[in-house]
């Protein structure tokens, strides 16, 4: 019998990751986690597939192992594994056999490595700490002050990074010691060799507005460590350097706009030493440009005969494109209604396998004939689960609003029936430069088949609708977004099954910004789940770890000279207006949204007697829905579900969820 998804998916899912394809095409290795709910452990090991369609055997053991790599020459697959400081470090196991061999013992740990063309160096990424401890330090013995003298001391999910950096080492197969290429006050990553193994370019913030901006720019130095050039002049954000074929010219993801991160909308731009840079699309498609450090950027193959292929989104689809660089044609080789969560070619470019996640799925991975777009599905670990608990029916519709077309995505649940009348949740992406999918959203799934429409709209501010689409939203936060998302709210309430007098809201990061904001604007929502949010944008400024670069840009200009503004567009201004139950999430390890907003907002409507809860998550940072402890991800869900119910479907709160934060 059918059941709804429950928080409890958390340990009931297998995920796959990382898929890494020989460069023969003939074997697949790819990430495969799991959860114990008994232990409360993950492990997540490498599974080594032969193809087409054959038999699939561990070939780690893990616990935590990761991003699998094939050398060129099919010989070796270097990957990440935690070492017992629970950093991550180069591994490497022969392909035809033998015992995993650990290659780097880098105190900061390795974030992103590539393969050298001759198969028998590796570049890589590796935090550098100036004030790096010894092993055996006892605080207790000899406690040590922080002294703070730069504005980028923090980075969440990494927490404290003081005046440590990123920089480029490289590490032979067979040496004892990595040797570091770049150093200085900033960070260099993305290192990529060139096609003679002569020179690794690489992207690096080595500007000096670098504390107060996201600027960065490509450089190319010898491969032995010299001076670097950059090659990116005219560029604002570049990221993900490709080589051409024959050497002479880097093809980069970037923006030309001080005001537009090349993370949320950026176009591929030919670089060549001397020369202006050339664009060769526009932006209604945004190549996936990761999600740095945490997320690299996928895979990218500039062929001979100039095809480039690659990951790119448009309006809240990911495909596989083929761009021509003699004409700049464009064209899918994927049908979207999807998003990718990896990539990854065989050596020719005749074949890719992608880690999909459609709505009704939590990702697998299939493979591609680049030539036809044909596709086969090589994993489905998850499939007599989602037999027993089916997803909810997604449906897309589009409206237009003060000049813009603004999609959502409507999240109908099982056995719906339009007669009837539901509850309905609006669910707020973070960013504001997020988006929502075509892709299953654990969040989204929970509320959806528990009996609840979930509205989920991709307001003005979000990626993959165009550059100026992205920029409608600066220093307007709460203004036109917000009436995006009511008229959204409007259209779905007029189709006749919704039940006006339950309407709930719920978002994250941004999403909770404007969650607050919304419920200090209407009394329309008899619901609000709150999750690590922004409500005083000036404290914001001073106590996030991107508070500066991020929010001067986003809401037009620096915190003294702009602060009426920053008061306006806070929702804390509008506190005494709220009449919404409202229940604020929040990891207490917070660096990009510090949880002193959280404490802000509740203590503000507690003091005026508003009902409000107030839960804290120990030990977690913002991006902890996707790397905390299994439990806390879990009450996550729970709570929020629980909060909803509550107040929504008239049910009361599950004991575990029960406990108040009073004052």
């Amino acid at each position: 019998m059918a059941s709804p998804i429950s928080p409890k998916l958390i340990y009931n899912l297998t995920m796959v990751s990382g898929p890494a394809l020989s460069p023969d095409g003939s074997t697949l290795v790819f990430a495969k986690a799991a959860t114990d709910e008994s232990t409360m452990e993950g492990c997540s090991q490498l599974m080594k597939m032969s193809l087409p369609g054959g038999d699939t055997v561990n070939f780690t053991q893990g616990p935590k192992d990761a991003n699998p790599r094939y050398s060129p020459d099919g010989s070796h697959i270097a990957f990440l594994r935690s070492d017992d400081k629970e950093k991550r470090q180069i591994w490497c196991i022969p392909t035809n056999g033998g015992e995993a061999r650990q290659i780097t013992q880098i105190p900061g740990g390795v974030s992103f490595f590539q393969w050298s063309p001759d198969s028998q160096n590796l570049a890589l990424v590796a935090r550098v700490d100036p004030d790096q401890l010894p092993d055996d330090h006892d605080p207790n013995l000899d406690p040590q002050v922080k002294v703070i003298t730069r504005l980028r001391y923090r980075f969440d999910t990494l927490g404290w990074i003081g005046n440590s950096h990123t920089h480029i080492f490289t590490i032979g197969l067979n040496d004892d010691e990595a040797k570091q290429l770049t150093s200085g006050d900033w960070d260099d990553s993305y290192p990529a060799w060139s096609p003679d193994g002569k020179s690794i370019a690489f992207v690096s913030d080595r500007e000096p507005d670098r504390e107060t901006t996201f600027r960065c720019q490509a450089y190319v130095m010898p491969a032995s460590g010299d001076e670097p050039v950059m090659w990116s002049d005219g560029l604002s954000s570049v990221n993900n350097p490709t080589w051409s074929p024959d050497g002479k010219q880097l093809l980069v993801i970037a923006s030309d706009d001080d005001e537009v991160a090349v993370w949320w909308s950026g176009e591929f731009h030919i670089i060549e030493l001397g020369k202006a840079p050339e664009r060769l699309h526009d932006d209604s498609v945004h190549p996936n440009a990761g999600f740095g450090p945490i997320v690299p950027a996928p895979d990218i193959r500039w062929l001979e005969d100039g095809r480039i292929i690659f990951h790119g989104d448009a309006q809240g689809e990911a495909f596989l494109f083929e761009l021509n660089v003699a004409d700049k044609s464009l064209k899918t080789i994927t049908k979207g209604g999807e998003m990718f969560a990896g990539l990854t070619f065989d050596a020719q470019t005749q074949k890719a396998v992608i880690m999909t996640m459609p709505p009704t799925s939590a990702g697998d991975l299939f493979t591609v004939d680049i030539g036809s777009g044909e596709r086969n599905q090589l994993t489905e670990y998850n499939k007599e689960y989602f037999a027993e608990h089916p997803t909810a029916t997604m449906e897309k519709f589009t409206l237009e609003r003060a000049g813009m077309e603004i999609q959502s995505r409507l999240l109908l649940p099982p056995g719906f029936d339009s007669s009837k009348k539901y509850p309905m949740i609006l669910e707020v992406h973070g960013g504001p430069h997020g988006a929502f999918y075509d892709a299953f959203n654990p969040m989204q799934q929970v509320m959806a088949t528990a009996g609840y429409v979930v509205l989920c709209v991709n307001p003005r501010g979000s990626s993959s609708y165009g550059k100026d689409f992205g920029k409608a939203v600066l220093a307007d936060w709460g203004g036109e977004d917000y009436l995006d998302l009511m008229q959204a709210v409007d259209e779905v309430i007029s189709r006749g099954y919704i039940d006006e007098n339950r309407l709930g809201i719920h978002g994250y990061s941004y999403g909770g910004f404007m969650s607050s904001w919304a419920i200090g604007q209407t009394t329309r929502f008899k619901s609000a789940v709150i999750g690590a949010p922004c409500i005083d944008l000036p404290s914001f400024a001073g106590t996030a770890d991107i508070g500066i670069n991020f929010g001067e840009i986003q809401w037009g200009g620096r915190r003294h000279e702009n602060l009426d503004a920053y008061i306006k567009h806070s929702p804390i201004t509008y506190a005494p207006n709220v009449e919404t139950p409202a229940l604020l999430l929040h990891g207490e390890a917070d660096h990009r949204c510090p949880i002193e907003q959280s404490e802000q907002y509740f203590v503000a409507l507690k003091r005026m007697g508003k009902t409000v809860e107030f839960v804290r998550f120990p030990g977690c940072s913002h991006l902890f829905l996707r790397f905390a402890h299994p439990k806390l991800r879990e009450e996550y869900l729970t709570r929020m579900k629980a909060w909803h119910d509550r107040y929504l479907m008239g049910a009361g709160m599950e004991a575990e969820a029960s406990e108040t934060v009073s004052v």
